[in-house]
């Protein structure tokens, strides 16, 4: 059922409006006596989930007895970060999901559906997994808050990935990750309906209709000053929630370029990107705007090491951004990485295969670092004294000496694309 739906690619929904929409919405759902939340962590910064999220402690206060943060893979939130995102919530309320232990298994999605929906590019079963309080921890309200955007595994991003990726187990989170970089990002990103959108769907219908999860989705666009505007909120406990709201997302954060782009320059905010796994929507984003023989650079000050995960981080380390054919024939022939698909499937989607080169400009990371993952390393300073993220705005700019480059200050927040590439 649909609660609260009110946006369009015009609407610049206000604070005010955000707090009346969530209000109204948690008042058709009734009395509530325990609830928990789970939102996006720092990486969704700007999606708005965290001032929705001290609004459902306004709105329920000591009833909101359980905070987790959607952080999948990524490293548990700081006490700085907490603050920042989720304003005067208290932090005593704040769990850390454990993605390698602190999880159950709800069900499994059968190996013969996953290789029907993927067009038999894998037939394995994947686990749909939850974490342990989000399961067992007897709330009779599940708050799922967060942000559609155009997404790089799923398609769309939020909805039932934030409950069953973002605070699932590792098995679901590899295989489900695998799956779409097997399949093809670029067949899924923008898409809402795709083969693992649709495992997680299964997972909702088969195995988690005893959860009373609701879904808090937010539609977050740039202004031309590079202002966040949030321009819809949905709330609802089904499916129709999210189809209203990727329908709108992907009129206000897909960009459709005039021509293939031969120069684009991404800005990564050092509060939300810190490592490749994160920083790699930069790649991710563009892949499908950028011409052929072209050139991505990535301004990456906040930049300080590749996987969130250690272990991740050790992987990527160990075999690099070298494209899907040789990440393909790595994880046949290599059980570390056969084990941790996720990674696997985070080796291809960050990989340019030869089309165009990939410079990294970190803060924190070095030359032989960087090259030894096999990304282009440009000097952080330099790069930035040329292309000054102050000076530049999002989309064509002309450099004095006539350079035209293509700026991107937050990759998170669209997909870009030439027709020739989206189809």
């Amino acid at each position: 059922m649909l609660f609260h739906a009110e946006g369009s690619p015009n609407s610049n929904l206000t604070h005010d409006d955000l707090k009346n929409g969530l209000f109204d919405a948690l008042g058709k759902l009734g009395a509530r006596n325990k609830i928990i939340a789970i939102p996006p962590d720092i990486t969704r910064l700007h999606s708005k989930a965290g001032v929705l999220t001290e609004l459902a402690w306004t709105y329920y206060g000591e009833r909101l007895t359980d905070i987790v943060p959607s952080t999948g893979t990524h490293v548990p939130m700081t006490d700085s970060e907490i603050e920042m995102m989720y304003g005067n919530t208290p932090k005593s309320v704040f769990r850390v999901h454990d993605w390698r232990n602190g999880f159950v298994t709800l069900g499994e999605v059968p190996p013969e559906y996953v290789r029907e929906i993927s067009g038999g590019v894998v037939d394995y079963p994947i686990p749909i997994q939850v974490d342990r309080l989000v399961a067992e921890g007897g709330h009779d309200l599940i708050l799922s808050i967060g942000q559609v955007v155009p997404h790089e595994v799923i398609g769309m991003a939020n909805h039932n990935k934030n409950v069953f990726i973002g605070t699932g187990g590792k098995e679901g989170i590899n295989k489900s990750h695998f799956l779409g970089a097997a399949y093809g990002m670029e067949k899924i990103m923008g898409r809402a309906d795709t083969p693992v959108k649709r495992v997680l769907n299964y997972g909702s219908d088969h195995f988690a209709k005893h959860l009373p999860i609701v879904y808090v989705l937010t539609v977050i666009d740039r202004d031309e000053n590079g202002n966040n505007i949030v321009r819809g909120l949905f709330v609802g406990d089904d499916l129709e929630c999210f189809n209203e709201a990727a329908e709108l997302s992907l009129k206000v954060n897909f960009f459709m370029v005039e021509k293939p782009l031969k120069k684009v320059v991404v800005y990564l905010d050092p509060t939300e990107f810190k490592s490749t796994w994160l920083g790699n929507k930069s790649v991710y984003r563009t892949r499908m705007a950028i011409a052929d023989g072209g050139e991505l650079i990535v301004l990456a000050p906040g930049l300080n090491t590749f996987g969130e995960d250690k272990k991740i981080d050790e992987l990527i380390r160990k075999y690099g951004y070298v494209g899907t054919p040789r990440v393909l024939d790595l994880v046949k022939r290599n059980d570390d990485l056969k084990s941790n698909l996720s990674a696997a499937a985070h080796l291809i989607h960050g990989s340019s295969e030869g089309r165009f080169s990939i410079t990294y400009c970190p803060g924190h990371l070095t030359r032989k670092e960087v090259e030894g993952v096999n990304f282009r390393f440009g000097d952080l300073e330099t790069m930035t004294r040329r292309y000054d993220p102050e000076k530049l705005r999002d989309g064509i700019n002309t450099m004095t000496d006539g350079e035209e480059v293509f700026y991107i200050s937050n990759p998170a927040l669209g997909l870009w694309a030439h027709k020739d590439r989206f189809r």
